[in-house]
């Protein structure tokens, strides 16, 4: 088995909330050195509940298997430090707003001129260059500025957010692709890049149904509940004791679901005869599925509906999602011990790779717990140096 993909890759990682800290966590699955940037108060997340033994459960879980370094960048000290580390490092991820890292000497010109191969992702809200660069950008701002919070919730009701920061994680997901493609372009060129990643872009991506109807529909996208917007039967419907889904694309699938219905009839009614009808007529459709599955439990028609091969599920809780069987032989979540013997629960990395054993994470680290090492082992300064760094302020160590 080869050895981690990224094991010769270090990143300078000043992310912290959501979208950087997901990029790096996930390079880091692939072997990537992190060392993650802290002010003295340390990413947001450290304080956010739930807590564990005094650290936020969201940084547990988005900052496994990196290092911490926490140093002032107000001080000159602290970003001649910087300044140094990128020397010795292959990636920088930061997601301050345009503008922060030039005004304290950290841009992408400065920085490259100490080492033309580095990689520099910027994740920002609204790009680099833009109307909007400037104005502050959280996951549910970008929601509601791309059309994405617009889209759900039921037919004249209000607009309604997702309860997952899907801005963020879709922006964290191509920040950490981009730092792939770029090492990748270094590799064949030996020169490094800048990287602008927008969220507003990012999630802007992820919303081909809507972008279909805007350019090739007759009428603007809008919300239509619990259902796919351009195919039925696709969506949630109701049994005696609860709800379902129902996930039919083709009239194959169609004609399976009236076989287990007992309603051969419905594929030839006019009504339902392909997906556009069906699609206009859902109303109708969703009455007779439900006539036939409201007088039965959602474990029968579930059963039932999978016995015809007809992409259904029940839908479970997140709690019984993470204890089912399929998450636990997925290895959805794994624990690890940390130096002090407590068992953390981190998320673990989704892909599995024939080619890659995937490395042993560490646990998430203490605010400051890496300083001494990084600074000794990656810059070479001595114990005087780095007791030094801390009398003055400029270096917050656990030790």
């Amino acid at each position: 088995m080869a050895k981690p993909f990224l094991d010769d890759i270090r990143i300078l990682d000043f992310t912290r909330v959501l979208a950087g800290p997901f990029c790096t966590a996930l390079l880091g699955d692939l072997g990537a050195e992190v060392i993650k940037i802290e002010s003295s108060d340390g990413d947001d997340y450290r304080h956010v509940p739930p807590i564990a033994d005094g650290t936020g459960g969201l940084f547990l879980l988005l900052n496994r298997g990196k290092k911490s370094l926490s140093v002032d960048l107000r001080s000159d000290e602290g970003r001649h430090i910087v300044r140094e580390l990128v020397k010795q490092c292959d990636v920088v991820v930061e997601n301050f707003r345009p503008g922060v890292m030039e005004r304290m000497g950290l841009g992408y010109s400065d920085l490259s001129a100490l080492n033309p191969r580095l990689v520099h992702v910027s994740i920002s809200g609204f790009g680099q260059m833009s109307p909007m660069r400037d104005l502050p950008a959280y996951d549910l701002i970008i929601q509601a500025m791309t059309g994405f919070l617009d889209l759900n919730g039921e037919p004249g009701g209000p607009p309604m957010m997702t309860s997952e920061s899907v801005a963020d994680l879709t922006t964290g997901l191509f920040a950490s692709w981009s730092v792939l493609a770029a090492l990748l372009a270094r590799e064949r060129g030996g020169q490094g890049q800048f990287v602008d990643v927008a969220m507003y872009d990012c999630l802007s991506s992820f919303l081909p149904a809507a972008l279909a109807q805007h350019v090739y529909g007759d009428t603007s996208p809008t919300r239509v509940g619990n259902r796919h917007p351009l195919g039925a039967p696709f969506g949630v419907f109701r049994a005696r004791d609860g709800h379902y889904t129902i996930a039919i694309l083709n009239p194959k699938q169609f004609a399976r679901l009236a076989e287990a219905m007992d309603r051969p009839d419905l594929p030839h009614d006019a009504r339902f005869s392909d997906n556009s009808r069906r699609n206009e007529n859902h109303e109708q459709l969703k009455q007779h599925i439900e006539a036939w599955s409201g007088t039965r439990s959602v474990e029968d028609v579930v059963t039932t509906l999978q016995q015809f091969d007809v992409p259904c599920s029940p839908i479970l809780t997140a709690s019984q999602a993470l204890a089912s069987p399929q998450a636990c032989e997925r290895g959805v979540l794994h624990t690890i011990d940390t130096p002090e013997g407590k068992g953390v629960t981190i998320m673990t990395q989704p892909v599995k790779f024939s080619g890659m054993a995937m490395p042993c994470s560490s646990p998430p680290p203490g605010l400051g717990a890496d300083g001494r090492d990084v600074l000794a082992k990656v810059l070479g300064m001595g114990a005087e140096q780095i007791d030094a760094l801390v009398r003055q302020g400029v270096l917050l160590s656990e030790q």
